[in-house]
């Protein structure tokens, strides 16, 4: 038997590399857009003088604990949902919305933004390729499974944008009118099939049914109406319900989700549960049997409001059919916006605005159970993996 002898330096170079190879066959891509226009004091959101760069960290969800591996400039916001980030199913391409930027003329007031920014994910170092416009207040952003669309909700004019794709090539194609300035479009989230979208308006407490045939997004002015401030929507990736967290009426009130059967003919909301003060992202697992729930809980109130508690929570809920059951809650910071899953199922990380980092939590399927942070280099504003 021939014996093949390699030289010392080529056994080094290849021990060196293993890990890198086992990290990135495992890697999972988020992408966490960091607001630095906004901090909370004692429950007011203010201006700081001199305000640092809106940042977006890249994350590695596929590694234990997670850890940032990039991070580049772009404008983000903490208004608005924070599906403000959407990242093509192959983990090329992402968006990131700004939906306020500083007043020009008052450095100490914020004004809405129409930012859209283009982010190629596989060039070294991911680099924003362009920077486009969509409405006053661009919010939440979804991109279709295909890769070939994107819309936008713009919160402050009451209308969707529409981009098509090609490669990485970004391109408006229009507007859709909802009719009501006032409507508060604040998240769009495509069916996997592509042929729908649903649109939240936090305005009007709508949640608006948009057909899509190819590149041609329109209205069916169809609408379902479930709590109060429709806000942030997660469709499962097999298709049969969607979860949309409310916003309420902001008195201290115990809040709600609702759930929607995409199922039935017409689709229509079928349950509403209450989780607590101010539910503000929702997350939904890759293989759409949980989804993960972030309530304020009081946690952005002034100290001496009777509604202030001193965090945040994590809520975790099965889902069997169109029935949510909570399976798991866990305390976390304050003003906590998004939140994500591992492609196993096993972890769930949540952004804290004022802790500035991501809190990572492990998930049995019956209980969650803190296991450290990741800090981010700004307040945690729009958190997102890519579509499954």
């Amino acid at each position: 038997m021939k014996r093949h002898h390699w030289p010392l330096a080529k056994i080094a170079f290849a021990l060196a590399v293993l890990p890198l190879l086992t990290v990135g066959a495992a890697a999972q891509i988020a992408l966490s857009a960091n607001d630095n226009k906004a901090v909370l004091v004692n429950g007011v959101n203010v201006v700081p003088d001199n305000p640092a760069a809106d940042t977006v960290n890249i994350i590695d969800l596929g590694v234990s604990p997670p850890k940032v591996i990039g991070e580049l400039k772009a404008p983000a916001s903490v208004v608005g949902p924070p599906q403000s980030v959407a990242i093509s199913r192959d983990e090329s391409l992402a968006l990131v919305t700004g939906a306020f930027k500083v007043d020009p003329a008052d450095p100490k007031k914020l004004v809405p933004n129409d930012a859209l920014s283009v982010i190629d994910l596989k060039t070294k170092p991911p680099a924003v390729i362009a920077s486009l416009q969509a409405g006053k207040g661009a919010a939440g952003v979804s991109i279709n499974r295909a890769g070939t669309l994107a819309l936008v909700a713009n919160r402050n004019e009451g209308t969707v944008s529409v981009f098509t794709i090609a490669g990485k090539t970004v391109t408006a194609a229009g507007k859709i009118d909802l009719g009501n300035a006032n409507a508060g479009p604040s998240h769009v989230a495509f069916t996997p099939d592509g042929k729908v979208a649903l649109l939240t308006r936090d305005g009007d407490h709508k949640v608006s049914i948009l057909s899509v045939d190819g590149n041609t997004v329109t209205d069916s002015k169809k609408f379902m109406v479930g709590g109060y401030r429709p806000y942030s929507i997660e469709i499962s990736s097999k298709g049969d319900v969607a979860v949309i967290t409310n916003q309420g009426g902001g008195q201290g009130d115990a809040d709600v989700i609702t759930v929607v059967d995409l199922k039935a003919n017409p689709m229509r909301i079928v349950d509403t549960i209450s989780v607590g003060q101010t539910p503000e992202g929702a997350a939904m697992s890759g293989d759409g049997a949980y989804v993960a729930i972030t309530v304020m809980n009081g946690s952005n109130r002034p100290k001496a409001h009777p509604a202030f508690n001193d965090f945040g929570l994590l809520q975790v809920y099965s889902i069997k059919g169109t029935k949510l059951t909570k399976v798991g809650e866990a305390k976390v910071g304050h003003w906590c916006q998004g939140a994500a899953w591992s492609k196993n199922n096993k972890t769930v990380v949540i952004q804290c605005m004022v802790e500035k980092n991501l809190q990572v939590f492990s998930f049995n399927g019956r209980s969650l159970s803190a296991t450290g942070t990741v800090p981010l280099s700004g307040g945690g504003a729009g958190l997102r993996t890519a579509e499954k």
